[in-house]
């Protein structure tokens, strides 16, 4: 696969691990259990802030696997989330949630420096469909995106200054 392209795939999909990493970087403690919206349904717990940062880092771990067979997240974390019902035993802390996405970032870097055209356009099978990998991965940069948006919103409703747009992936160690 071209170099050219995968290197902009890196820096965009980058940029949106970076965007998600900023948002959980600059949330107080006073916001870490908050709901998104005010709602007394069951469904209100899928909208607290650690959840969202969660259920977006394990998507993207699990996406970039390219399929459920195998897959197996690292300690702490389970695979309670591929159950509709399912949900995290606790509440996952900032420092939890800040491993899995390094550990998240390093695999997206790893799977796209890796990528070839058979890869690319090799096929993943989900219970909810199939999907090419490569578009795979672009419909998880943009899953990634949105949940880092709503993450930032709830921060600037509550008052909390907000980085910046982060136009590329940024230089880390790796």
């Amino acid at each position: 696969m071209d170099t050219r392209l995968k290197s902009s795939l890196w820096q965009q999909f980058g940029a949106a691990i970076d965007t998600l990493d900023d948002a959980m970087q600059t949330c107080p403690d006073r916001l870490w259990h908050a709901f998104l919206w005010n709602d007394t349904t069951e469904n209100s717990k899928y909208a607290q802030f650690w959840y969202i940062a969660y259920h977006t880092l394990f998507w993207l771990d699990l996406y970039l696997s390219g399929s459920v067979e195998g897959f197996i997240p690292p300690a702490p974390f389970t695979l309670s989330e591929l159950d509709v019902n399912g949900f995290p035993e606790r509440p996952y802390t900032r420092d939890e949630l800040r491993a899995y996405l390094d550990h998240d970032r390093r695999k997206c870097q790893a799977t796209i420096e890796a990528l070839t055209d058979e890869k690319a356009y090799s096929g993943c099978k989900f219970p909810w469909g199939e999907i090419g990998f490569l578009e795979l991965q672009l419909y998880t940069l943009r899953h990634v995106q949105e949940h880092a948006a709503q993450l930032n919103l709830l921060l600037g409703q509550n008052g909390i200054s907000v980085k910046g747009w982060v136009k590329k992936a940024r230089d880390k160690a790796a």
